[in-house]
């Protein structure tokens, strides 16, 4: 199952597997390998949504091997984020996975989502949650709602960006500089 909308792109795990089950790294990578040939025939995506309908079981290793080390790999220029999940067993999982990778992903189910992974730090929790409420945001609108500098919210959203939480595109400032438009991954 592939849909394509405005750069975003789903594409369904079991798909690329053998059958419903995915264990141990050897067989994660095979799986990634091709994954990562759906990605790179997808330039123009920005995007990609993993669907986890079909998959019934995978253990930690399967899960580092596959999701989670592309979304390690394309940090900073694509995100990936899950979809159809709501098995515990496979959360705790790609939980546990995305932890060891240190890399951050978001389980959609409709409009709200669940962090996976590594947690944004402290003094970072507030402008990821201000992020996560919309589609897009720029540093200004998170100081202007904060009341603090536009250096020191830039600074929090760099690093959400930096860290995994979020993708980032440059746009052009009112002033006629440079300005980042910070994206939430889904």
């Amino acid at each position: 199952m592939i849909r394509m909308n405005e750069g975003v792109r789903v594409i369904a795990l079991r798909d690329s597997m053998r059958r419903g089950e995915g264990w141990g790294r050897e067989q994660g990578r095979e799986v990634h390998q091709r994954l990562l040939r759906s990605v790179e025939e997808s330039p123009g995506v920005l995007i990609f949504m993993v669907s986890m309908k079909g998959v019934s079981r995978l253990d930690i290793s399967f899960a580092s091997e596959t999701v989670v080390e592309l979304a390690r790999r394309f940090r900073g220029t694509k995100g990936f984020c899950l979809i159809d999940l709501t098995d515990p067993d496979l959360i705790e999982n790609l939980d546990a996975a995305a932890e060891k990778k240190g890399q951050p992903m978001l389980v959609w189910h409709g409009r709200s989502a669940d962090l996976i992974g590594p947690e944004p730090s402290e003094g970072a929790r507030e402008a990821f949650g201000f992020a996560m409420a919309r589609p897009k945001t720029r540093a200004s609108e998170f100081a202007a709602h904060r009341g603090i500098s536009i250096a020191n919210a830039s600074m929090k959203f760099k690093q959400l960006w930096e860290q995994g939480f979020l993708l980032r595109r440059e746009s052009t400032a009112d002033t006629g500089g440079v300005e980042y438009v910070y994206q939430r991954i889904g």
